[in-house]
């Protein structure tokens, strides 16, 4: 009798019969832990599938009659059918764990004052039961359904391979246990429970796919590694660092391992499918949210390719387990174990996410991104093609509507018959055929407004035939080839083969794996390695050149070689969104669109007020480039015009511009025109504000978020006056009105001090800290005091001019005051570097002292057609009314928001400049900035571009194009509100 077949020494589920949890009164145990240890403490009953668990809390007496409770350990006891052997396997693998990962906290049986462990057998109501006191750990689980983050994954499967080398080596008689939740005996387990499944539907559902992987397994079984494992390292069993970290989102990751109840002998690799298994029932999981864990897995304890290709099979299983599991036991408890009850839909969550997906795809999507190179299928034998007599391959024309092709520009994508339009026009020029290639993203098939990415990747080729075809298909059984041709609209659903094919109708044929699940014609791209995997090209059997979207050996193309490149060109410091940024190569109005073809909501974009592609400006650039783009030097009539509209927009006096390229320039040469025109060299500027990179402009910029060094490193001419910000600054509420008196103070003392400044600079509507509106009059009160000492009032309308407030095109409109220079850029050009200062006649002259001024390319005549493209689109376009009428409703639905959701502080701003402040306290305003930038990052992955602001980051900057619309606004809340109810 071999060592797999003779009785176990401890446990055996399948001779076990009923296994019932123990149930005793909370009281009954407490007077235990006062007899047996001197511990008095109060019982809170936890839940368990097969034990019977209690937080025990001890009451501590503090000075004046006051108390407080402490949490001291967990009251495990255990169920009746477990030996003492296999209990100290469990101590002794959690001390094992605890002493080579000492960077984790394991809840190990604690001990009393001698060092003795508590641990005993006692006598109770119920017969003897062995009962622990199990170190506590805090920081809580991730009980619960709410979103796992990506660096929580990750850490999931981080813990278990730690604890997988860890019990590498570790051997105790104590392990020889047959358990319903060990993989090894899956099968045997459902065969077992399945019939007591009260829904034949699901039952029948369960049983067929867990027959189905189980043949998988039971193929590799003979090259997967058995060891001592943990085999419930779930998301129920780890416990969260009781610190937040910055990649954390203010909840702090996994650090902890308890619950040691089922450590056993098992395949080494299910110690990590029952980990990531426990992710899918979590808000907003599927399938390739697990990689993280698997990855993290990977590089700390390599898997093999028989592990890998085992990994999907075996979380199949696993949620098969677990429903019949939890089916059985609520029947065997008679529903009054609410623990297992409440795990019903969790469970069948699980299982349905874990057959979502072909485990043959998934296996191929976990071996691509782990890079592991599996044993190929066999190859295909035998004859097997397609023949069209009649078809001259040679004529065929290549179509592409790849988010990098040009005919998907100006939004062209969005229309459904873009494809059919293109098929039929290269028809009508005489091609044979026209076709759309397998593997390259289709733009066409993306969504907007989608929470979920589209399937863009086709797994085949689409043709239209000029004539029709007679189609010859060679199959011969055995090639393992299946060939698929589908007529759209197909008479019926997946069309077989057919004969003849008409002219001028899209074709779509696949070369499908005949052993392999059936292949959508079109799939998401984060699952198209895996469906790919199931397929071959057919372009080439059709005549056709081959698919250039997939590389040789079938493995899609990644974007990860140019971030790496990217990293390796550019300055550090020129940092890039996101950590794990998607390529963004295209943009239509306010969405931004991946290599991929996943469109994305785009909510922070203020450099381009028109949207992305606008076709006046495009065309007005495209043709002025074609013309002559030269410096400003130059006379021509495009730089007059700009120049005469642009000052045209600005209150009197300001009739004089300068032309730029950006709105680092247009601040640097507004306080170098003061300078020069007052003969002065100080400069007061509001704190926590950001102006640009300039020499000068950088030295008035105060915001930490932007320099952490800001204030150390100020030249000593710039002199800092408060931020009036009234949400958190110095002065809040109606004390915010003391703002502008103390700026005046300041100025007054400076230039008694012998030191009058030459200006005051300041954006008008408070940007930088989350469009935020200056106190009512603070404007007035200050430009008023720095005149008052011969200097100048600059406004820094970078991001608030340009019509973005709504109600009034320039942001210093808001305050009823006329600065004596604008600084104005971003929306200028709507992208396109230009950037302006307009001020007076008078102050522009003296800037003469300093010699002559130009810019290469500010005012150039590609930059000045760009600036009157842009001021065509705001006179004909209403986007000043659309940003005063969307961005109303926004910030409306956003407040409702923040009566639901405690983390809003404040919603700010008016118009398009908006901000959404979020607080972890509303009395104290400690700012969530963990969590406002995994927010973001979740925001991210449902179809939002948003990212923080603040010298605290932790607001969000909502300044998206002004032709955003309201269904666009709508998605941007319910995605919001989703994240903020889900979790990040």
């Amino acid at each position: 009798m071999t060592a797999e077949t003779r009785p176990p020494r401890g446990f055996d589920f399948f001779a076990a019969g009923e296994l019932a949890a123990p149930d005793l009164p909370a009281d009954e145990v407490a007077a235990l832990l006062r007899e047996h240890w001197g511990l008095d403490v109060e019982l809170h009953s936890l839940g368990s599938q097969q034990d019977q668990n209690f937080l025990a809390v001890q009451v501590l007496a503090l000075p004046g009659s006051l108390s407080a409770k402490s949490p001291m350990g967990v009251v495990k006891i255990t169920n009746p059918a477990f030996t003492a052997t296999e209990l100290a396997a469990q101590d002794a693998a959690a001390s094992r764990i605890a002493s080579r990962t000492p960077s984790l906290r394991i809840a190990t049986t604690t001990t009393d004052a001698a060092g003795a462990p508590r641990s005993m057998v006692a006598d109770t109501s119920a017969g003897p039961l062995s009962i622990r006191l199990i170190a506590f750990l805090g920081g809580g689980t991730l009980h619960g359904s709410a979103y796992l983050s990506p660096h929580a994954v990750a850490r999931l499967g981080e813990l278990a391979a730690r604890t997988s080398l860890a019990l590498a080596d570790f051997e105790h008689e104590g392990l020889d246990r047959v358990l319903q939740w060990d993989p090894r005996f899956a099968d045997r387990v459902v065969d077992l429970l399945a019939p007591h499944h009260p829904d034949a539907a699901r039952r029948e559902r369960v049983t067929d796919a867990a027959a189905s992987a189980w043949a998988t397994i039971a193929a590799l079984a003979g090259d997967l590694p058995i060891q001592a494992v943990h085999l419930d390292l779930t998301d129920d069993n780890v416990v969260r660092s009781v610190g937040a970290g910055p990649d954390t989102g203010g909840r702090g990751l996994p650090d902890g391992l308890i619950d040691f109840g089922d450590v056993s002998r098992s395949w080494a690799v299910a110690e990590l499918a029952i980990t990531i298994s426990s992710v899918l029932h979590h808000a907003g999981a599927e399938p390739v949210s697990v990689l993280p864990a698997i990855r993290a897995f990977h590089a700390l304890r390599p898997l093999s390719p028989a592990e890998v290709a085992a990994i999907w099979p075996l979380v199949v299983v696993r949620g098969a387990v677990l429903v019949v599991s939890g089916e059985h036991q609520v029947q065997l408890d008679g529903g009054g174990n609410a623990y297992a009850a409440d795990g019903i839909e969790r469970e069948w969550r699980i299982f349905e996410q874990a057959v979502s997906v072909p485990s043959e795809v998934m296996t191929a999507v976990i071996a691509a991104d782990l890079g592991v190179e599996l044993p190929a299928p066999a190859p295909a034998t035998g004859a097997f093609g397609v023949n069209l007599p009649d078809f001259d391959a040679a004529a065929a024309v290549r179509f592409d509507v790849s988010p990098e092709s040009d005919a998907v520009d100006a939004g062209a994508w969005l229309d459904p018959e873009l494809e059919e339009r293109l098929a039929l026009d290269a028809l009508d020029a005489g091609a044979s055929a026209a076709w759309i290639e397998r593997a390259t993203p289709r733009l066409t098939e993306s969504r907007v407004r989608s929470a979920e990415p589209s399937a863009t990747i086709p797994t085949g080729v689409d043709l239209w035939f000029a004539d029709p075809q007679v189609l010859e298909i060679v199959e011969t059984r055995g090639a393992g080839v299946r060939i698929v041709v589908d007529v759209a609209p197909p008479s019926t659903p997946d069309q077989p083969i057919v004969d003849g094919l008409p002219a001028r109708t899209r074709i779509r044929i696949r070369l499908e794996r005949a052993d392999g699940a059936a292949v959508p014609h079109l799939v998401r791209p984060e699952y198209a390695n895996g469906w790919l995997a199931l397929t071959l090209d057919p372009a080439p059997l059709l005549g056709l050149a081959a698919s250039a979207g997939q590389s040789s050996n079938g493995e899609a193309e990644t974007d990860d070689a140019l971030l790496a490149r990217r990293t390796a060109s550019l300055a550090e410091v020129q940092e890039h969104y996101y950590e794990a940024p998607p390529r963004i190569e295209r943009g239509w109005r306010e969405h931004l669109v991946g290599v991929d073809g996943r469109a994305y909501l785009d909510m922070v974009n203020n450099v381009t007020p028109l949207g992305h592609g606008h076709v006046g400006v495009a065309d007005a650039v495209s043709r002025q480039l074609r013309r002559l783009n030269t410096n400003s030097r130059f006379h021509y009539g495009a730089v007059v015009e700009y120049a005469e509209r642009l000052a045209a927009l600005a209150p009197d006096p300001l009739d004089t511009v300068f032309l730029v390229n950006s709105g680092s320039e247009a601040a640097d040469l507004a306080i170098r025109v003061a300078l020069a025109a007052t003969g002065r060299r100080d400069v007061v500027a509001i704190l926590e504000a950001y102006h640009g990179w300039t020499y000068a402009s950088d030295a008035v910029s105060t915001s930490v978020a932007d320099n952490p060094n800001a204030l150390a490193t100020r030249p000593d001419w710039v002199h800092g006056v408060d931020a009036p910000n009234p949400f958190r600054g110095v002065h809040r509420g109606a004390d915010a009105a003391r703002y502008a008196p103390e700026a005046v103070e300041r100025i007054a003392r400076l230039a008694a001090d012998g030191r009058p400044p030459a200006a005051f600079i300041a954006e008008t509507f408070f940007g930088n800290a989350g469009g935020i509106p200056l106190p009512d009059g603070y404007l007035a009160e200050v430009y008023a005091a720095v005149r008052a000492t011969g200097g100048l009032a600059i406004a820094d309308e970078v991001q608030a001019g340009f019509g973005r407030l709504g109600h009034w095109f320039w942001g210093f409109e808001q305050q009823g005051v006329v600065p004596d220079l604008i600084a104005v850029a971003k929306a200028a050009g709507n992208g396109y570097p230009l950037g302006a200062v307009i001020t007076t006649r008078e102050i522009a002259a003296r800037f003469r002292s300093q010699g002559y001024f130009f810019s290469s390319t500010g005012g150039s005549p590609a930059s000045s057609v760009a600036g009157l493209a842009v001021l065509d689109a705001f006179r004909d376009e209403g986007l000043q009314r659309n940003a005063l009428e969307v961005g109303t409703r926004l910030k409306h639905r956003l407040e409702e928001l923040a009566t639901r959701h405690p983390l809003i502080g404040a919603v700010h701003g008016l118009g398009l400049y908006l901000g959404v402040e979020f607080v972890r306290d509303r009395a104290t305003l400690e700012p969530a900035t963990a969590e406002t930038a995994a927010i973001c990052d979740r925001l991210l992955e449902l179809g939002v571009v948003m990212q923080p602001t603040g010298d605290h980051q932790n607001v969000l900057k909502t300044k998206p194009p002004l032709c955003l619309d309201d269904d666009s606004a709508d998605f941007f809340v319910a995605m919001l509100d989703r994240v903020l109810s889900e979790g990040w």
